[in-house]
């Protein structure tokens, strides 16, 4: 019985691992975001483990009742050793519910300003403009306060640019205003804005 069950699990990874990549190929067909397929995936894959080893160990000989009982005891210990990783996940669910970002947003979040490489289940991957890739919990940037860059198609930056007291501020404005009006990246709608901001 022992050896058909191990057969049989055997078996069951080979089946998950084929079902996981087809859903994968439909997924890519039906143009599912790509922020949320990696999380369905996973989630799936989790989900058809759990029921194989339930399916193995009725085969083996377990009662279900008790081994189910079992495993519901053992999931609320782990999940007490693990509140921190469930709120992640909670996070991530949130994130992709919610959609406050997807995957190719330029997101500032928990100190770390990046692009978005891919939402997982419990964390997001962001690239830096430094080239550095972060690991971020969901569950901070799922409850903290954040900036999408990507959300607006056009954005205001603002620029500061000191002077002399000596030297002429009408000459210095003019200048700035030649410079950003020559500027091919600088929309013309809305206007620059050339200001002095304080006399520091």
């Amino acid at each position: 019985t022992l050896a058909i069950a191990i057969i049989a699990l055997i078996i069951g990874l080979i089946i998950v691992g084929i079902i996981t990549r087809s859903v994968s190929k439909v997924m890519q067909k039906g143009n599912v975001d790509d922020s949320l397929r990696p999380f369905l995936l996973s989630l799936l894959g989790a989900l058809l483990k759990i029921m194989l080893v339930i399916s193995i160990a009725g085969m083996i000989g377990f009662e279900m009742t008790s081994f189910i009982a079992i495993l519901g005891a053992a999931g609320l210990a782990i999940g007490m050793a693990l509140s921190g990783t469930l709120q992640n996940f909670a996070g991530g669910v949130m994130i992709l519910i919610f959609k406050p970002f997807k995957v190719g947003d330029v997101i500032d979040a928990q100190g770390y300003v990046g692009g978005v490489e891919e939402i997982q289940i419990f964390n997001t991957i962001l690239t830096t403009r430094g080239n550095k890739t972060m690991i971020i919990p969901n569950g901070g940037l799922a409850t903290g306060s954040m900036t999408n860059f990507s959300t607006e198609a056009t954005r205001r930056v603002d620029w500061t640019v000191g002077i002399g007291y000596g030297d002429d501020v009408d000459k210095a404005k003019e200048v700035i205003s030649n410079l950003l009006s020559q500027d091919e990246r600088i929309l013309k709608d809305p206007a620059v804005f050339v200001a002095v901001s304080e006399l520091a």
